[in-house]
């Protein structure tokens, strides 16, 4: 009898890290379709629009270095910027303590590439994507939206786009190669999964709406 159960329970087990398996990789082939036709490595080559957003991240690592992941999005804004490829920008990022600030350091430095501080407007309440996005509608009266961060990261932002009635096109900033971003990867493999949670399980909200608010660098 205990052998028996013991052979049900390995077999109980199995099922569910199958499942859960299947679930993960499902999870990543829907995320990544969304990213089909609507991601953009050329500069050159993408639709121009009235407003990038950019998706924040900070701008150190852990060990004080710079973060490569931050300067190519910032590289990547800016030369859109250059282009005409986007009027304005809205740079949305976490600023939940008093120490860290996404949007200002990253204002900071579009400044430092040339781009007017006229034009950019501050979201200090993206505390994660999803945020971001909707904030993006919500507050700042945006259907219509360029994207810009990482390729895997813009894929899981177009999905959430989508879900809620943005019209989004993205620009892929350059990636950081795997064998130096592995815990990057991971955590975006990770976010698929969450994100499949917060909009068709969960129906996560922002943390912070409010009032509207306009962008810079109208008129």
């Amino acid at each position: 009898m205990f052998g028996l159960f013991r052979c049900l329970t390995k077999t109980i087990l199995l099922l569910v890290f199958l499942a859960a398996a299947a679930v993960f990789a499902l999870c990543q082939l829907f995320v990544g379709h969304f990213g089909e036709g609507r991601i953009y490595a050329s500069a050159p080559a993408i639709p121009a629009r009235d407003v990038g957003l950019v998706l924040g991240t900070s701008e150190h690592v852990g060990n004080g270095m710079e973060n490569p992941y931050f300067q190519k999005r910032i590289e990547a804004a800016a030369e859109l910027y250059r282009l005409g490829k986007v009027r304005r920008l809205l740079v949305s990022g976490d600023n939940r303590r008093t120490d860290y600030n996404e949007p200002m350091d990253m204002r900071k430095e579009l400044v430092a590439h040339g781009v007017p501080e006229r034009v950019i407007t501050l979201d200090y309440a993206g505390l994660r994507t999803l945020d971001s996005i909707v904030r993006a509608k919500e507050i700042f009266g945006l259907d219509k939206i360029t994207i810009i961060s990482q390729r895997s990261h813009d894929a899981r932002a177009l999905l959430i786009a989508h879900h809620y009635d943005i019209d989004a096109i993205a620009f892929a900033a350059p990636d950081v190669p795997f064998k130096y971003a592995v815990g990057s990867h991971i955590r975006e493999w990770l976010a698929r999964v969450k994100v499949m949670l917060d909009l068709y399980v969960l129906h996560t909200a922002p943390r912070h709406l409010g009032a509207r608010e306009q962008l810079n660098g109208g008129g």
